[in-house]
């Protein structure tokens, strides 16, 4: 075996697959070929929020030839019971949520398919619907765990009482909109059957768990359904589990016997796939003249849908960051006539740490403390509620670090003091955590001829640099170059690996990849006969004896906005992250990572939102036009870096996940900032100038 002594974990490595992305030359859900009569769909959504769907009828002048099939409840293949209601399509005459797959007309070209679904006639009965959230509903209630297993609630000692002792308390309610994710790549699904096995080229995080998923709907075990997912354009977890879009697809191409292709137009994924629920939370903060927490209280509203329970993981972030002896977090929810909430770029962490850190930097106002001096007096020595040590936490050092690197000490704490021109000039902090997670996954590794090696496993790439890094990962086990390393995933055939998504891909995908290659190399040592060319590692039976508390990446935000005093147009002139991520796989990728968290949570803060309209019962923004994201012109200075961590309590590797705490205190650095350029508090997502310019 040829051996190097250049570790390849740690170099700035660039994407193996690049070239392929920039040739044209790799290949997404809905650009492979799979035949001269593939056909195509196209999904009749409903058009009222609540309802019953009593008839379709197909407009007399659409031509026959083209159109091969239009389904709906009264003709669909029956499919077995879904864990997930949302996946039991076309099964129900019920309309939950306007927008709700009702038909769908398959037809020879994606032309044909779009305009006869556009003159369908659905003969429906509309009912009342309620979309709103609030806070006074009477059908609130409060969930046993939110997302993924977590107690809904938790406290010690009297809070109220607490608060009701302190010198200096904050009492504060920040909400925060329904966001969409926007992925490049949209939903989309090539499905065939090869006699009695299903074919899906499907774009998602995870093609295990949607061969699972869809097989079982179609009486299939997992081995007899086929998902490739070689290449994904972005999920940010809208693409996690199974979405209707695979299950329409598996069915057309059942009852046509064709190969069919189903890619979801932009408007169809603000209502099919998926969103961040909007939150309503109110936050209570206690502290001692000196700064000292003696209270912390995040009682948090939210939604779900009526078909599928989705709680959001809001208020669980603040069970970890600061010190106090009297503590209280809550969820409640309440379900409407709205799509089921799912997984957006850390669901619960991003919006949570918005009121949290937000009300932190009001309580350093009302007591006149440096908001860095606040946190960092609040510092816990173990895990706030559990008392679990920490296996690392270096948040403090990101705070003092990222304000020398940033310029934080001279900075006046008064609000309106700097102005330039039109422009009032505030700079903010705020701090970021996320969960460090590990999930069972299995890998295999082979020997091939000419000192070459095939690395399997059945993870997905959603373009974070999944590949590159499990190769350089394969690479330095098996004590090889890089060149030396096929990386094989995307395959629902391959190993089994876990879903890429909670910013634990690299940690479980590469625990598993790192004992497989251990594995052969201990083999290929051996002197003994049992020497292979072959091995496979299970991680599931290391991470179950894992003590999961604990373990977290922590950052600092610092943010420069200037708001025009004529306008109240907002424009961010800088923005830095400082993390404490454990050890870096490859800082090209992960810089890539933490900036694009960074530019989501701007755009969390000052543009997106999706605008409900209660009458109609939907979003009226629902297309790139009318919801906003960051583009190249709101990017001025942005830059992130990384402490060197060491954490030898984590994986293999001693890596934590970056993929999300990028976003997670972004938003509120840069709402902390607004308040010290203005004066002027937003606690309403987002920062809409509407909102600044009364004000100032």
């Amino acid at each position: 075996m040829t051996t190097t002594t250049e570790r390849a974990v740690g170099q700035p490595i660039e994407r193996i697959e690049g070239p392929d992305k920039v040739r044209g030359a790799a290949r997404y859900a809905a650009e492979y070929q799979v035949g001269d009569d593939l056909a195509y769909a196209w999904v009749a959504q409903s058009p009222v929020a609540s309802g019953t769907l009593n008839g379709v009828t197909v407009d007399p002048l659409v031509e026959a030839d083209d159109v091969l099939a239009v389904l709906w409840h009264g003709n669909a293949p029956r499919l077995a019971e879904a864990d997930d209601p949302e996946l039991a399509v076309l099964q129900s005459e019920r309309i939950s949520y306007r927008g709700q797959a009702l038909a769908l007309v398959v037809a020879r070209t994606f032309e044909a398919a779009r305009r006869a679904a556009a003159t369908l006639q659905l003969d429906i009965a509309e009912d009342p619907h309620d979309t709103v959230l609030r806070t006074d509903h009477p059908e609130l209630y409060a969930p046993e765990k939110v997302n993924p297993a977590f107690p809904a609630a938790t406290s010690s000692g009297d809070v109220d009482a607490a608060f009701e002792a302190a010198p200096v308390t904050v009492d504060v309610t920040y909400s925060t909109p329904a966001l969409h994710n926007s992925p490049m790549e949209p939903h989309a699904t090539t499905a065939l059957w090869a006699g009695d096995d299903l074919v899906l080229y499907d774009s998602n995080q995870h093609p295990p768990g949607i061969a699972a998923t869809v097989g079982a709907l179609f009486d299939l075990p997992p081995e007899r359904v086929h998902v490739i997912t070689e290449h994904v354009g972005g999920g940010f977890g809208s693409k996690g589990t199974a979405r209707p879009n695979a299950v329409l697809a598996a069915m057309a191409a059942k009852v046509t016997g064709r190969p069919v292709r189903l890619a979801l137009p932009r408007q169809a994924l603000f209502s099919m796939v998926g969103h961040r629920t909007p939150t309503i939370q109110r936050v209570r903060l206690a502290a001692a003249e000196d700064g000292r927490l003696t209270a912390i209280d995040h009682e948090v509203v939210e939604h779900s849908s009526r078909l599928f329970e989705f709680a959001e993981q809001t208020a669980v972030a603040t069970r970890h960051m600061y010190a106090a002896p009297n503590r209280r977090t809550g969820h409640q929810l309440v379900r409407l006539d709205m799509p089921t909430p799912r997984w957006m770029r850390a669901p619960g962490e991003a919006p949570g740490m918005v009121a949290l850190e937000c009300a932190m930097d009001e309580l350093a106002v009302a007591l006149s403390l440096d908001p860095i001096e606040l946190r960092v007096r609040n510092e816990p020595s173990v895990e706030p509620e559990s008392g679990v040590p920490f296996s690392s936490r270096h948040y403090v050092e990101c705070l003092r670090r990222g304000a020398d690197r940033f310029g934080w000490h001279d900075r006046d704490p008064r609000p309106r003091q700097r102005r330039e021109g039109d422009w009032w000039i505030g700079t903010g902090v705020a701090g970021a955590t996320y969960p460090t997670m590990a999930q069972p996954s299995t890998a295999r590794v082979r020997r091939l001829a000419a000192d070459s090696y095939e690395v399997s496993i059945a993870a997905a790439d959603l373009g974070t640099g999944a590949r590159t890094i499990l190769t350089q990962i394969a690479a330095d086990a098996l004590e090889v170059p890089v060149s030396q390393v096929r990386m094989r995933i995307g395959d629902s055939t391959l190993p089994k690996a876990s879903v890429a998504g909670g910013s634990s891909g690299s940690a479980s995908w590469g625990w598993a990849v790192t004992g497989a290659c251990r594995a052969l190399r201990s083999s290929s040592s051996s002197s003994s006969s049992s020497s292979s060319d072959e091995a496979t590692f299970d991680s599931s039976e290391l991470i179950e004896k894992q003590e999961k508390d604990g373990k977290h990446a922590f950052g600092a935000h610092f943010a420069e906005v200037r708001v025009d005093a004529v306008t109240g147009e907002v424009r961010v002139s800088r923005l830095f992250g400082m993390f404490a991520a454990g050890k870096i796989l490859n800082p090209r990728t992960a810089r890539s990572q933490f900036l694009g968290g960074m530019i989501m949570g701007m755009g969390m803060a000052l543009h997106e939102e999706s605008v409900l309209d209660p009458a109609m019962g939907t979003w009226v923004n629902h297309d790139l036009a009318e919801y906003h994201i960051p583009a190249h012109a709101d990017i001025e200075s942005i830059e992130a870096e990384w402490l060197d961590e060491q954490d030898d309590q984590l994986n293999p590797m001693g890596s934590k996940g970056i993929g999300e705490i990028g976003i997670v205190g972004s938003p509120a650095a840069i709402l902390n900032a607004i308040w010290h350029a203005t004066g002027v508090r937003i606690r309403d997502l987002p920062a809409r100038l509407d909102k600044i310019l009364p004000h100032i």
